[in-house]
């Protein structure tokens, strides 16, 4: 790549790995934000305001060699599908392909988008691990508009994109559930989650910010999807990890999965209960062996680093 990286979502967990990944690798960067605020030393800021089909991009892609677009409308647990896919598209499908459309109109080469597992499903077969070959399947208004943009971008000639599909991603920043997770440990509170025997992939950001840059300058990666992942674990090792990184024990109780479905069906939550009782878990097999990704962090200091950045957060 000769001009500079296009980085949306810039101030986000992904987006911002992938920025300080690029820069430290000598890549020119141009941070898109809705709004301006402090970036690194070295990165050209270019306010966009939200991100819709209506966005102008043209101040931001000039100069710009390659795209990648980490910005979109976060999933909301409690959103049904009919009320929020609109709303989604908008976003995440129409967002994205109007970006895509100016960069090929600018001369943009290559455009990287980062997707969601979750494209494959909200559950895997324990000891099955979805890969690229499995149909999608994507069950909410997020994931929908997710694939749809998948579809949009991939059709688009005269672009070199490639796709990305992470699942929950962790490192320094994050926020959601882990960060409500890493809340409850520190405060000694118990945990029903003893006896779940799940399998979840997740990847850490840095990690992930490596397979991006893969992503950008590998010439094999062209109109390739790539599912992404450094690590995989049941609900209670990734409980009991990242406790572990806080300093703090973790305080889990066998209790039957039954009960927990239960008791989400009470509180109106059982989407959440499914997600953490279930599997989703991903092969990066494809990534690995085409692109030659291998993740240098291993999770355990990607984790050390994400406590340690919660808990100067926190006063802690």
């Amino acid at each position: 790549m000769k001009g500079a990286v296009l980085v949306t979502g810039a101030s986000g967990l992904v987006g911002g790995a992938v920025l300080r990944h690029l820069l430290a690798a000598g890549h020119p960067v141009v941070a898109a934000l809705r709004r301006p605020m402090p970036m690194p030393d070295g990165v050209t800021v270019r306010p966009i305001g939200d991100l819709g089909p209506a966005t102008d991009w043209r101040a931001a892609l000039d100069g710009v060699d390659a795209v990648v677009h980490a910005a979109a409308r976060v999933h909301q647990i409690d959103e049904p599908l009919g009320d929020a896919l609109a709303v989604y598209r908008q976003a995440n499908r129409d967002g994205t392909l109007g970006l895509a459309r100016q960069a090929q109109e600018a001369g943009v080469r290559r455009f990287v988008f980062i997707s969601t597992a979750k494209v494959m499903g909200e559950s895997s077969a324990l000891g099955h691990p979805f890969t690229e070959n499995d149909p999608p399947a994507p069950a909410d208004a997020y994931a929908v508009s997710k694939w749809e943009a998948e579809q949009a971008v991939m059709a688009l000639p005269g672009l070199e994109s490639v796709v990305l599909r992470p699942p929950l991603v962790y490192g320094p920043g994050v926020k959601a559930n882990l960060q409500s997770l890493m809340k409850v440990l520190v405060r000694g509170l118990p945990l029903p989650l003893g006896a779940v025997r799940n399998r979840r992939s997740l990847v850490g950001a840095t990690n992930l910010a490596q397979a991006v840059r893969l992503a950008l300058t590998h010439p094999q990666a062209v109109g390739r999807t790539y599912l992404v992942s450094d690590w995989t674990a049941s609900s209670p090792e990734l409980v009991r990890q990242i406790a572990k990184a806080l300093g703090r024990s973790a305080r889990l109780l066998p209790v039957p999965s039954g009960l927990i479905r239960l008791g989400g069906w009470l509180l109106g939550r059982p989407e959440i209960v499914e997600r953490v009782l279930g599997s989703l878990e991903i092969s990066a097999k494809r990534l690995t062996e085409e692109l030659g990704w291998n993740p240098t962090l291993p999770p355990a200091l990607e984790l050390a680093r994400m406590a340690d950045e919660f808990r100067a957060k926190q006063g802690l």
